[in-house]
Order: structure tokens, then C-alpha cells, then sequence
């Protein structure tokens, strides 16, 4: 595993996920590793047609502005937080964001996934469930999970 070459680090734009960013940073600077970022967008769940009245709505064509304003939102926030001198790559996939993370160090063959959990306990976890967790039980490498601020209840 050591040394690091390739680290994954996902980023949603909350202050949790700016923190595991800040941590991937400062492991990338240290091994002179590349730092792929990711952002995952969630497909729009499709409704069929009947339900949706005389309402035309092009799902794909909004789904690719989403990823387009995500992207453009990556690279303001990591404008802001990436020093010069670090081999950066952006990434936007579209999907469920444990999976496309997973995949994403997969295809980078990474080294490190850094991600953020928000510590959510009680009903929100059970309803929400973890992505932090479920990239831990489906990735290969391993996975360094930075907690965040405690999540209200």
C-alpha cells in the first residue's frame, strides 16, 4: 500500500467532505501521489408518462446540465482549497455515489479512499444509510474515513 500513488477522495460540497479533501491533500503532498476528486450525481428517478400530464421534461438533457454545474462547482471549490503543484483530476459520474466511488477507484487504480461520514446515528442512518459505510464493505482498497462534525439528531 505505502507508498501511495493514487488517492480517491469523493467530495458532496459539505464541510465533513472539505475536511476528508483537506486530509487527502495533505496525504497526496506527502507521498507526491495523484488526487482524483469525485462528485456523484444522482440519476432523477424517471416517472411514467401517464402520471406526468401534458408536462415535457427531458431527463437526459437535465441530467448532463447537473453534471456540467457540478463539474464547474468542483473546480471553484478546489480552486479555492488545492495548492499549486498537486496532480489533480475531476471527476463527475452520474449514479449511486457508493458505487460510482468504488468504481472510480477502481478504474484510477487506486491507492486511498478518503471520505467523509457525517456520523449519523438512529433513525437518519437507518433511513439514509451510510455511503462511507458502504464504500468500506465494497472497495478493494483501503479506506480512510474522516469524521466530521457530529450530525444533529
Amino acid at each position: 500500500m505505502l507508498p501511495l500513488k493514487k488517492i480517491v477522495c469523493p467530495t458532496d460540497f459539505s464541510d465533513p467532505s472539505f475536511e476528508a479533501l483537506q486530509a487527502a491533500v495533505e496525504l497526496a503532498r506527502h507521498f507526491a501521489a495523484e488526487l482524483v476528486v469525485i462528485h456523484v450525481v444522482q440519476p432523477i428517478p424517471v416517472v411514467a408518462a401517464e402520471h406526468m400530464g401534458s408536462v415535457v421534461f427531458n431527463v437526459q438533457a437535465y441530467q448532463e446540465e447537473m453534471e456540467q454545474a457540478a463539474l464547474k462547482k468542483l473546480q471553484q471549490h478546489l480552486a479555492e482549497r488545492l495548492a499549486p503543484g498537486l496532480v489533480v483530476r475531476l471527476l463527475v459520474a452520474l449514479g449511486d455515489p457508493a458505487d460510482q466511488i468504488v468504481r472510480a477507484a477502481d478504474e484510477a487504480q487506486a491507492d486511498l479512499i478518503v471520505i467523509a461520514t457525517r456520523g449519523q446515528t438512529g433513525f437518519k442512518r437507518l433511513v439514509f444509510g451510510s455511503v462511507a459505510e458502504k464504500v468500506v464493505r465494497l472497495a478493494g482498497v483501503p479506506v480512510l474515513s474522516i469524521r466530521g462534525a457530529q450530525a444533529e439528531s
